[in-house]
């Protein structure tokens, strides 16, 4: 039998832990019998959390050597400030070593890239935390914007919850789509989820503008519906458009016209949370004319098409 072992730490994320206990628990063979073994592995009892909350103390029942015969090592997330102890690092890269498939949750991620495993390899995080991956481990090449990534023998996902969906898609991976769609179904969850983590992560306009920008800023923001030219915004600002599109990158890190086009997508985004206007008044709304100029920008900044994320945003 597959066995799965899930390591525990001190400060684990109680969800992320329960997350592959459930799941592979979930997954039955033909005749109904557990396709996996599952373990929960640690050095001594701790505790679960909950952001930055001890909710309960857990003893598992294998020790860190439990993980020395698994198939698939899970490392569920904590908290990035606490290093991962030198036993968690040396389990996880004995189990690279001798070959079996590791995988992260959230910030398990961070234990993984400090045990060397995702150097020159792409991977995932919780969105909040991905900037802080990235400059922490240069060598990683960090994705934001996925639910989770399948490098192979290396696995990664995204916040929380996107667990779910890389211990599916593992289950897919192991035992075919069938299994993994009642494993699913078991725990009342889509088999595959549409669109990636980009469509939980929140915008925040840049802080502390200076003037030159902040009225030109601002009449884009206003003039979200009208066809805008690079040359009304350079109008708007007062200077020239190399100008305007040398302040832009220096102060926001992208072109003016990108700025408006993300500007343009968060404004559609919230009608479709907000409101129950048809998507094709949405994209004349927001400047984009036609649905399909809306479909196709919202896709490449979102993960998923407009009116799949109504159903999943949009307040009662």
């Amino acid at each position: 039998m597959h066995v799965v072992a899930v390591l525990a730490f001190d400060g684990v994320v109680a969800f992320d832990l329960a997350i592959p206990a459930q799941v592979f628990a979930a997954a039955r063979k033909a005749d109904l019998s557990p396709a996996y073994e599952v373990r929960v592995c640690a050095d001594r009892p701790l505790n679960a959390t909950a952001w930055d909350q001890d909710l309960f103390q857990i003893s598992p029942k294998y020790g860190l050597g439990g993980a020395l015969t698994a198939d698939t090592v899970i490392v569920p997330g904590g908290d990035p400030e606490r290093p991962a102890t030198p036993e968690v690092l040396r389990a996880v890269r004995a189990a690279a070593t001798r070959g079996c498939r590791v995988a992260s949750i959230c910030t398990g991620a961070f234990v993984l890239a400090a045990a060397g495993l995702l150097d020159d390899r792409r991977a995932t995080t919780h969105w909040y935390l991905a900037d802080q991956l990235a400059r922490d481990f240069p060598a990683i090449e960090v994705d934001p914007s996925v639910l989770f990534v399948d490098e192979g023998d290396v696995l990664t996902s995204a916040g929380v919850a996107a667990g779910l969906d890389l211990c599916l898609h593992m289950v897919r991976r192991d035992l075919g789509a069938a299994t993994a769609a009642d494993a699913a179904r078991a725990i009342v969850m889509p088999p595959q989820r549409s669109g990636g983590q980009a469509q939980f992560i929140e915008h925040r306009d840049p802080e502390g503008d200076p003037d030159d920008l902040a009225s030109a800023l601002q009449w884009m923001h206003d003039n979200l519906d009208r066809p805008v030219t690079l040359a009304d915004i350079a109008g708007q600002a007062a200077i020239s458009t190399r100008s305007l599109s040398r302040r832009f990158r220096a102060r926001l890190g992208m072109t003016p016209l990108q700025w408006l086009l993300d500007q343009r997508v968060r404004r559609a985004r919230e009608l479709l949370e907000t409101t129950t206007l048809p998507v094709e008044r949405i994209a004349r709304m927001t400047g984009f004319g036609s649905i399909e100029a809306l479909r196709h920008h919202f896709a490449r900044r979102v993960g998923t098409n407009p009116r799949a994320y109504r159903a999943n945003f949009r307040s009662p």
